[in-house]
């Protein structure tokens, strides 16, 4: 069976269409590349519990036909993006307790697609950075090197949620433009 992790977006709807594999263990095999790759410094929080308990939900639906367009997956959220009852940080000092009582929009429409939250992705502190290299919880580690060895950056205030990708950590990931991260 091929690496489920390395599967793109629209070949990711596809199995799970055909039901290929299931969302649990699709899920499962993201857990597991996160455990195994933390020295990236990609995630600030994790969800684990939480991204099980909705792909149980998503396969559920799956079997009922009653999926939605994003059903069961599996994605990471920039810390920027609140999300109710789970840490958001912003990468910041000043907000590393914050559990907010509210969901985002953001947020709110991919969980209403049926999508998955593994965890919540590093950044540059409140979206203010170019490297990646501000957040209160450490850098963001890219997983790519120059042909020399040499260290990249990771992206923008983004670089947690390119890194979750680049590493195939997650099927995709939200990020945000504020000065130009996404272009970089």
């Amino acid at each position: 069976m091929t690496d489920l992790t390395k599967l793109d977006l629209a070949n990711t709807i596809k199995g799970l269409k055909n039901k290929n594999f299931s969302i649990t263990k699709l899920t499962k095999e993201y857990i597991k590349n996160i455990e195994n790759n933390s020295k990236l410094n990609a995630f600030i929080t994790t969800t684990f519990d939480i991204a099980l308990k909705q792909a149980q939900i998503s396969d559920q639906n799956i079997a009922n036909n009653a999926a939605k367009e994003l059903e069961g997956i599996p994605l990471a959220i920039k810390d920027l993006f609140c999300t109710k009852d789970v840490r958001t940080t912003s990468a910041s000092k000043m907000l590393e307790n914050f559990i907010p009582p509210y969901e985002s929009t953001v947020t709110n429409k991919l969980w209403q697609a049926g999508a998955v939250m593994l965890g919540k992705t590093n950044m540059d502190e409140f979206a203010m950075g170019s490297g990646n290299l501000t957040s209160h919880f450490g850098a963001v580690i890219n997983p790519y090197k120059k042909a020399d060895g040499e260290d990249l950056v990771p992206g923008g205030s983004s670089g947690g949620s390119a890194a979750a990708v680049a590493a195939n950590l997650c099927v995709a990931a939200t990020g945000s433009d504020t000065g130009g991260s996404i272009r970089q």
